[in-house]
């Protein structure tokens, strides 16, 4: 909270056409808002202020320093009071304090103040979005997990409506989103986030998200479905798991070609991969059924050492040079 300076009126205004006595009282209001913020009591704090500033604007041109520096301090202890409900976790209440705090700014034109609230309340929406994750994912049941996913989705929604450039914030809706199993609105949540300078992050996930749509268009034995699905993740980033959705699905169309291609991508993205080898014996068998002798042969013999199906390579290649 930005500082500021506590007056102890008494010490500097004069008397005027109103009664000492008057005076007296609102400095003295005053002064226990003063006590109250050392004691860090902020809602007793700003009552009090409050309070004063009320008293100093009926009392006139010998109250000026008193209401001068309660329009000073009144947005600020109101803008303490929310900060210290986000520290109690408290984010709800935090917010309304936060929209009360904005209002007292904007009437007494305090642009510090309103500044520091448009900084601070992506932050605390923010804030609460990751604890209500924490929270949904330590949950075993499947409907609490999923209404805490939706609501941490919201918190986050709630973050990048008040700053549209906060692309974490979209990053994380479209998480949550995804988890919950809401793949359309993720789409939608990763796209705003790749425009708010999460592109590389959001690209990585709008292509897992495509991958899960084609393992389970391969699950459910829509082959066609699976390998546009895969095209789709492909735009966003190399995923090996997808080419081997596409390579099998492709398969089962009996696209040969199609699942040439898509293996042997595979074979180019995960090289190491523990199937590398069965994917190979895979590619050499289907150049092979496609006539194309000179690849089944180069293939073959990638692995024609190898233990579990090298034997049978050796087999192929020697077939296919007679």
């Amino acid at each position: 909270m930005k500082k500021f300076i506590l007056v102890i009126a008494a010490a500097v205004l004069s008397a005027g056409i109103m009664s000492a006595q008057t005076l007296a009282e609102a400095t003295e209001i005053y002064n226990q808002g003063v006590e109250s913020v050392q004691a860090g009591n902020n809602t007793a704090a700003l009552e009090l202020f409050q309070k004063a500033l009320s008293a100093g604007e009926t009392l006139g041109d010998e109250a000026a320093d008193l209401v001068a520096n309660c329009k000073n301090v009144v947005p600020n202890v109101a803008l303490a009071v929310a900060k210290d409900l986000v520290k109690e976790s408290k984010y709800d209440e935090s917010l309304v304090k936060f929209q009360a705090a904005k209002e007292i700014a904007e009437k007494l034109e305090n642009a510090e103040v309103l500044e520091e609230i448009k900084t601070l309340l992506p932050q605390v929406l923010m804030q609460k979005g990751n604890d209500l994750l924490a929270d949904a994912q330590k949950t075993a049941d499947a409907e609490a997990k999923k209404n805490g996913l939706l609501a941490a989705g919201a918190a986050y929604k709630e973050a990048f409506a008040a700053d549209p450039t906060n692309g974490k914030a979209a990053l994380r809706l479209g998480q949550v989103l995804s988890m919950a199993g809401y793949s359309d609105e993720a789409l939608d949540a990763f796209k705003s986030a790749a425009g708010a300078g999460e592109a590389d992050a959001a690209g990585k996930q709008i292509s897992n998200l495509y991958l899960k749509e084609a393992a389970a268009a391969l699950k459910n034995q829509k082959y066609a479905e699976a390998v546009a699905a895969v095209e789709r993740s492909e735009e966003y980033g190399v995923n090996p798991q997808a080419y081997m959705v596409a390579g099998q699905a492709s398969q089962k169309l009996n696209k040969t070609n199609d699942a040439i291609k898509y293996f042997t991508k595979y074979l180019d993205a995960a090289p190491t991969a523990k199937n590398a080898n069965a994917i190979t014996f895979t590619v050499a068998a289907l150049y092979q059924q496609a006539g194309n002798k000179v690849k089944a042969l180069e293939f073959y013999q990638k692995i024609a050492s190898d233990a579990k199906y090298g034997a049978q390579a050796k087999q192929m290649i020697d077939a296919l040079k007679r």
